[in-house]
């Protein structure tokens, strides 16, 4: 595999895949553990780079996470080196054992993003504006390089083993920012390494 390593804390511009799982209930934390003991370094040597991993505090069967490529032809080759390695191959059953769905993706252009060591809560919002020209002018009032804005790639999905959600186009931010007139989702996230995860809460 190539070498390459993205620096979050950069203005680095790469593919990024914002990841949210569904799994079964009380199976995130049997996820997490394999994910952190296993993935993260079993990505990084075929030449991911991970981003934030995080439990969603509004549903406690949900993982969201991010990994990062420097462009479309790495994302390829990097994931068909893990997809088909000794590290998915070994653990892979386990890993489907705990999930409903892992087909919420979104295929993004940006920064990517890493939640600071001490960070609590980070609240991602996922924006569906209707006119890109209007979101650059509430982007420039708004939102600053702390926010690690993210828009859609829409180059094709060269890798169809996984799925990635198509016919949209969004933009992603990280951080508080005053709500913008078009519909959004917040995604309200615990860095995953808190030495005492905090309790979901489940809206009914």
């Amino acid at each position: 595999m190539d070498d390459f390593e993205i620096d979050f804390a950069s203005d680095s511009d790469c593919i990024v895949e914002l990841r949210q799982y569904t799994l079964h209930p009380g199976a995130r934390e049997t996820l997490i553990t394999l994910f952190e003991r296993e993935f993260v370094t079993g990505q990084e040597a075929v030449g991911i780079t991970l981003g934030g991993r995080f439990r969603d505090l509004d549903d406690p069967d949900r993982f969201v996470w991010l990994r990062a490529f420097p462009d479309m032809a790495h994302r390829r080759r990097a994931l068909e080196a893990f997809y088909s390695g000794p590290v998915w191959q070994r653990h892979r059953d386990a890993a489907n054992a705990t999930m409903v769905d892992s087909d919420d993706v979104l295929l993004l252009r940006g920064p990517g993003f890493a939640a600071e060591p001490d960070a609590c809560e980070v609240v991602a919002t996922v924006c569906h504006p209707s006119d890109a020209a209007a979101f650059d002018a509430y982007a420039a009032r708004h939102l600053g390089p702390g926010h690690a804005l993210h828009r859609t790639e829409h180059a094709e999905n060269d890798f169809p083993r996984l799925p990635v959600r198509t016919g949209e186009d969004v933009r992603v931010w990280f951080g508080p920012a005053e709500p913008p007139p078009w519909p959004v989702r917040r995604l309200r996230l615990e860095p995953v390494g808190r030495r005492t995860p905090r309790p979901a809460v489940s809206w009914h």
